[in-house]
């Protein structure tokens, strides 16, 4: 069975799969047979990249480039093809005349779309203005035994680019720009935080104690020392360690792991920037925030002002600033700090909001903004004042809320910071507290960690600590619709075999 008789023009569903390999492992064979193993060269020198050469086409130059071939077109003595590598694709002309009878030969018989080819030749442009490569000698470098999926039509089906990425990154040309974009916004980062002074480190993955934040850790266990151990929710209590041993200034770019639910914001693991600025405070966070994200539009070409799935998004500095006290009355109109507990848990109750256990007003007015409030901080709004009943790594502020902020876009909340807490009697009776809550099953409380807590009574500048959701960032900042449309290869549930 000849290879275009089954594929030409149809959609991957149509196609039968295991007759088509059938075919092309044949021609491996004869390749293989004939002393041509298309896998045995160990490289290829690449002299130029399409994108280049369509930029600037000198006419005559030889070049040599190598990617995979997405098209061909036959037409006799002479053939038309597409060759994709990292910058986009160009076309390329074969010709008899030009390569040799045996050769042209090969490519006609035995190279099929989706190969790997190197090719070498000279740049010219044809009659309807396409820069083209055409090519004197023409390289077999590795054999796809499968073909592209939904040849014609593009990957669309959003399961199966998720777990099959490098298919999504060569049938979907957007979708490595994508990345490439979300390469250059980490990069942006790290020029911001190295030219302030910062310096990057790397903390513990695996911890004895899962603390930092709120979340639900996933448990694996260390066979040598016979001791559970987690994967980290966060990097904050050893980055603020770092802090007590004088380092003043230092990030972390990295993974983190949360055994939550699943959504199009949230993915199992996901990447966070963390830093802390010492003899700094949550305002100086605020500036590094708005800073960090001016530089990451920059850095993929946008301006001041944003589109997000068809809604505009203003970036500009300064944000709004606003306390959860006053969005709160100002989205719902009740002024939960001026009530007391039983009342501002019976207004909470009025509006629809259901709660576990006796909450204070503050706890009540945080229960409101999460479920009424958040949701509609669409423009970046810096909100402050959150009770410390749900901070319990962040100062005081005197009216039992603390000097912390998260920040909103688009309705979702992109990073948080605090004024840190830097109190180790303060610290050891918040954990205290959280020890407590979570003997009452809440699930939320933060883990205690003692260590930390030591480390504090040698003494922490205060301090301003700042964490920013990457994948959140790189969603807004490439129009993503989802995250896993951002994370290379996306938390899947494997498929069960039929």
């Amino acid at each position: 069975m000849e290879e275009k008789e089954i594929n030409a023009g149809q959609e991957e569903a149509e196609v039968d799969v295991d007759a088509l390999r059938a075919v092309r492992v044949g021609k491996l064979d004869e390749l293989v047979a004939a002393g041509k193993d298309p896998y045995a060269l160990t490289s290829f020198d690449v002299t130029a990249h399409a994108a280049d050469i369509a930029a600037s086409p000198e006419e005559g130059k030889t070049v040599s480039i190598a990617g995979r071939l997405m098209s061909r077109r036959i037409l006799g003595k002479a053939s038309f093809g597409h060759v994709l590598d990292r910058s986009g694709q160009i076309q390329i002309y074969v010709k008899r005349d030009n390569v040799g009878e045996e050769e042209y030969a090969a490519f006609k018989k035995q190279v099929d779309i989706g190969d790997i080819v190197g090719a070498v030749g000279k740049v010219f442009v044809t009659h309807s203005g396409e820069v083209s490569v055409s090519v004197e000698k023409l390289t077999l470098l590795s054999k796809s035994l499968l073909p592209l999926p939904e040849k014609w039509h593009g990957l669309k089906d959003n399961d199966l680019r998720y777990r099959k990425r490098y298919l999504d990154l060569i049938v979907n040309t957007e979708v490595k720009d994508t990345f490439v974009k979300r390469a250059k916004i980490i990069s942006a980062i790290r020029r911001y935080l190295d030219g302030e002074g910062f310096i990057e480190v790397e903390t513990p993955i695996l911890n004895t104690v899962a603390g930092g934040a709120a979340a639900r850790p996933f448990i694996t266990h260390h066979n040598t020392l016979n001791l559970d151990m987690f994967m980290r929710i966060a990097p904050e209590l050893y980055l603020k360690r770092l802090i007590v041993g004088g380092m003043e200034r230092v990030y972390e770019i990295g993974r983190c792991f949360r055994n939550e639910g699943m959504d199009i914001k949230h993915n199992p693991e996901f990447t966070m920037m963390e830093l802390y600025r010492a003899y700094g405070d949550y305002t100086d966070m605020m500036k590094c925030v708005e800073d960090i994200y001016t530089a990451c539009a920059h850095a993929v070409g946008l301006g001041d002002k944003i589109t997000y799935q068809g809604r505009e998004i203003d970036i500009s500095t300064p944000w709004r600033r606003v306390t959860m006290r006053d969005i709160v009355k100002e989205t719902v109109g009740v002024d939960f700090m001026a009530l007391s507990d039983d009342k501002a848990r019976k207004e909470l109750k009025r509006l629809g909001v259901e709660i576990e256990g006796e909450k204070n007003n503050a706890e009540c007015m945080y229960a409101a903004f999460d479920k009424l409030v958040e949701s509609t901080l669409i423009q970046p709004t810096f909100v402050t004042g959150y009770p410390i009943e749900v901070s319990p790594l962040a100062k005081r502020d005197g009216n039992g809320l603390t000097y912390r902020f998260e920040f909103f876009i688009n309705g979702w909340e992109g990073g948080n910071a605090y004024s840190e807490l830097n109190d180790p009697i303060d610290q050891a009776g918040r954990f205290e507290t959280q020890r407590k809550m979570a003997k009452r099953g809440d699930e939320e409380a933060q883990a205690a960690d003692d260590d930390f807590v030591e480390a504090l009574e040698y003494g922490m500048p205060p301090t301003g600590g700042l964490g920013i959701g990457i994948d959140r960032m790189v969603m807004l900042l490439t129009d993503s619709a989802s995250i896993r449309d951002v994370i290379l290869f996306p938390t899947m549930k494997p498929k069960t075999k039929k």
